[in-house]
């Protein structure tokens, strides 16, 4: 008999080393897959769909994200025994995944994005912290962890880019824009010393001087946006969608926002870039090959 809190620790190692999943999916997987087998009683080797439909039938409060969020933690936990020999199939796959909508943030205009970040008060360094990271986040299209953890080492303004390290440790080269690019080169000049050596490389600090956390870069984001009455649910998310969204707009190559974006699925660059239909029918019938001018022109 498998022992849960052995195989489940066993299972972490080989989805931050041979999976190169990122420290926050990983502990989700983990506390997912611990809870799962807490309330069960199961033994790994021998749990069946019927448990798992059963364990989600107990937890009748949790969301179709939610549930489909712990069905893939417990599918990828089952693969893991499966590549380990210790069962021969997946009990996962006899369990139907909920049907979960698009959740697509609030997207917020070029004005209401001029209006957070003019609303920052750059009087002393943490103003300019403030606004050089709304300008990163959406001038970029930052996730916010990406935003929180870039380093001083990975900005290269000559160049005009930055390098991000996203889900999975994939890096990826961002363009920095001149306002961006402002920002920073200006709060990085105030910026205070780093409380401990070893954080000197990273750009955003708090107070203590210790990296900036991604719930603080969250309340400064939401703060912003209740001081210019915006009443969307904004959060530093809601700044990537909106660059996205943007860019697709005024133009810009599905791909190439896809690259920006670090997505590995056109599809799911898709799902943050929903611009009007009329903008997508007036593009593909702009370079279509039997448009009325190149008939016209054949008769």
């Amino acid at each position: 008999m498998l022992a849960p809190d052995r195989i489940i620790a066993e299972f972490g190692s080989y989805l931050k080393i041979e999976r190169s999943m990122s420290e926050n999916t990983v502990s989700s997987y983990l506390s997912d897959t611990a809870l799962f087998f807490e309330k069960s009683g199961c033994d790994p080797e021998s749990v069946t769909s019927d448990d798992i439909a059963g364990y989600f039938s107990s937890r009748k409060t949790i969301t179709k994200r939610t549930q489909a969020r712990i069905l893939s933690a417990l599918r990828s936990f089952f693969n893991y025994l499966i590549l380990e020999g210790y069962i021969g199939s997946n009990p996962c796959d006899r369990v139907d995944s909920p049907k979960i909508g698009r959740h697509l943030p609030d997207v917020l205009s070029v004005e209401e994005v001029d209006a957070m970040i003019g609303s920052v008060v750059v009087s002393d360094w943490k103003g300019l912290r403030d606004r050089a990271l709304l300008e990163v986040m959406y001038g970029c299209g930052l996730r916010v962890s990406e935003a929180t953890g870039l380093k001083v080492s990975e900005i290269y303004f000559k160049e005009g880019f930055v390098r991000i390290v996203g889900k999975g440790n994939k890096q990826r080269l961002v363009p920095l824009g001149d306002m961006a690019a402002a920002a920073l080169k200006e709060y990085l000049q105030a910026r205070p010393e780093p409380a401990d050596y070893g954080d000197s490389d990273f750009v955003f600090l708090n107070a203590r001087g210790a990296p900036l956390s991604r719930v603080s870069a969250f309340k400064m984001v939401r703060e912003r946006a209740l001081s210019v009455g915006i009443a969307k649910r904004i959060s530093p998310h809601s700044l990537r969608h909106s660059f996205a969204t943007h860019l697709i707009a005024n133009g810009a190559d599905l791909r190439a926002v896809q690259e920006m974006l670090g997505h590995e699925s056109i599809l799911t660059t898709e799902i943050y870039t929903h611009i009007d239909a009329g903008t997508w029918q007036a593009n593909i019938l702009k370079c279509h090959p039997r448009k009325e001018s190149s008939a016209t022109a054949a008769l």
